[in-house]
């Protein structure tokens, strides 16, 4: 356990209080928390790879904590209404179908390469300036205005090409057409 593992961790453990304090309504406090919790992957990310530090345990632990932290606040933004719960199910579907089509094509193939799409780090910046915005929206009585409906839908269009192009990467792995390691 390292120093970027740790501020992982206390990324991970931050996700049940962002969840409480929306909840609760204090979405300035979730703001702030949620823009923490980034400015924290940037730090943990920024020592790891500087002082030479990367681990095994923080390369899986990454990004379960940045799932776990948008999933848990995309899902209490729709329940309370502030997001389109189409747009919840969706992002949550394709997360689901991604830890799920991996551990699958690890179970059944020698392995896999595990670096995250071009598109899917676009689905994610995507989907961190949605639920930003609608923190800050909610916390700080901001008007978006249009770019609230555009980053909508560039959400769902990365979310549906992410997801079809990971479909697509295992299908080929599975098939032996792609080199896996």
């Amino acid at each position: 356990m390292n120093l970027p593992n740790l501020i992982t961790l206390a990324r991970l453990l931050s996700v049940p209080l962002t969840i409480w304090l929306l909840l609760e309504n204090r979405f300035e406090a979730a703001f702030w928390t949620f823009v923490l919790a980034g400015v924290s992957d940037a730090i943990d990310g920024f020592i790891a790879r500087r002082f030479d530090s990367r681990t095994r345990l923080g390369a899986l632990l990454d990004p379960i904590a940045d799932k776990s932290l948008l999933v848990g606040v995309y899902v209490t933004l729709g329940g309370a209404g502030h997001l389109p719960v189409w747009l919840v199910i969706l992002v949550v579907f394709r997360d689901l179908m991604i830890v799920g089509g991996f551990l699958l094509v690890q179970a059944m193939a020698q392995g896999m390469r595990s670096e995250p799409l071009i598109v899917s780090k676009l689905n994610t910046a995507f989907q961190i300036g949605l639920a930003a915005l609608t923190l800050a929206k909610l916390g700080m009585r901001l008007d978006p205005g249009v770019i609230f409906d555009v980053l909508i839908w560039c959400v769902a269009a990365t979310t549906l090409l992410s997801g079809a192009a990971y479909l697509i990467r295992w299908a080929r792995a599975l098939a032996g057409m792609e080199q896996i390691s």
